[in-house]
């Protein structure tokens, strides 16, 4: 018999999946992360994670299966938190819950569950696995779920072969109110339980005050740069000519506070990201402000009104060669080569065409519609068909 230990976070979908491996015959194991208990920056009155832990113990008590708690909050601080207070500080925007999954999940965990004689590991994720062998070799596909709108295949972009070799994703080929129904037969305590927003694993937190405990406040200029702005006509032309380099399709805008006029100020461009409408708190305005760039060095944030200012929009994005990664790595492009995939550049984003191109320096993404609010620090995901095969952090 198969053993397999489940990631239970105490939510409705691993606790189905839970059940679901049990039922298909294997020996399951329920493991809760406990990923986050430093009080000093706890956020609310509530302990999240206690009752998380405590659902999932109840759960594990009801399927009859043994059940333990691991403390990953030491590795969880170093790998996740402190990344992103980082990655924040420089005015990029980060992805907890990609990290999540590739630093912890499918890290950490794994081997944890594997000292235990593991032949899997499993998670509530609304994907699934396939595989296929190819010259002898099983390659192993990380496909989207059946269900539409939560098909999280996304988050786990950054899974190796090795890690998707060891893991199973049983509601994959279900949907969420599929997966609700079966928990209510089963009498599942999770069975209404609302989805967990927030870090991943830190339960109830919300972004900006986690954020502000570590940077500081500080107030700077909100400039608003016109739509009919000479540097959008300029970056036209040169996008337009059939001269134009891949770098310049995919460079960003660059702004100076002489591009526009003061509007307001702001606490700290820090704590805000491309095409963030709420939390400036500027009104007066015919249309709501936008935020189409973030100058953490400066402490400026530039804003333009309406969303369909043309500075939240970019023809491309650029990946650095080390922040390239194929799930896949038998499609891997070779210098020189291009290729069209499906692409998002974030979770839920409807997938839209682009081309991949691979040059010395890194790889450069041309879309074949206008994106917009690129962020710097995310995720840019492609897809072949329902299949994931590589991801990359936007530069």
């Amino acid at each position: 018999m198969k053993r397999v230990v489940v990631g239970m976070s105490g939510g409705v979908d691993s606790s189905v999946a839970a059940y679901l491996l049990q039922k298909q015959g294997y020996e399951v194991i329920g493991m809760f992360m406990k990923n986050w208990h430093d009080d000093s920056v706890t956020i609310s009155k509530e302990c999240p994670w206690l009752e998380d832990s405590n659902d999932a113990m109840i759960v594990a008590q009801n399927l009859g299966i043994p059940f333990q708690a691991i403390d990953l909050s030491k590795e969880y601080k170093e790998r996740i938190v402190d990344y992103m207070f980082d990655e924040y500080s420089k005015g990029r925007t980060p992805n907890p819950d990609v990290l999540c999954n590739r630093e912890i999940k499918f890290d950490i965990f794994l081997k944890a569950a594997m000292r235990l004689k593991a032949d899997f590991i499993a998670t509530g994720h609304y994907c699934r696995r396939g595989e296929e062998v190819l010259n002898g070799e099983t390659r192993y596909k990380l496909l989207a779920g059946v269900d539409d709108n939560k098909d999280q295949s996304y988050f786990l972009c950054q899974l190796t072969q090795e890690q998707l070799s060891k893991a199973l994703f049983p509601i994959g080929e279900l949907t969420k109110p599929q997966v609700r129904e079966i928990a209510k037969e089963m009498n599942l305590v999770t069975a209404d339980k609302k989805d967990s927003q927030g870090l991943c694993f830190i339960g109830k937190v919300r972004l900006p005050e986690f954020l502000q405990q570590q940077l500081k406040p500080k107030k700077g200029k909100v400039i608003e740069v016109p739509a009919d702005s000479p540097i959008y006509k300029e970056k036209a032309l040169a996008t337009d000519s059939t001269q134009s380099s891949l770098s310049e399709i995919t460079e960003g805008f660059t702004y100076k506070e002489s591009d526009g006029k003061v509007v307001g100020e702001h606490s700290g461009a820090h704590y805000f990201t491309i095409g963030q409408r709420k939390g400036l708190n500027i009104g007066g305005t015919p249309d709501p402000l936008f935020i189409i760039e973030t100058d953490t060095g400066n402490n400026i944030i530039y804003t333009g009104q309406g969303e369909n200012h043309p500075g939240l929009y970019r023809n491309g994005l650029f990946i650095e060669n080390n922040d390239i990664h194929w799930v896949r790595p038998d499609m891997a492009l070779e210098i020189g080569q291009s290729k069209t995939f499906d692409l998002r550049i974030r979770y839920r984003q409807p997938l839209e065409k682009a081309t991949l191109y691979k040059e010395p320096n890194g790889m450069y993404v041309i879309f074949s519609q206008p994106q917009k609010a690129v962020a710097a620090g995310q995720f840019a995901v492609w897809y072949d068909g329902e299949e994931l095969i590589g991801s990359g952090v936007i530069n």
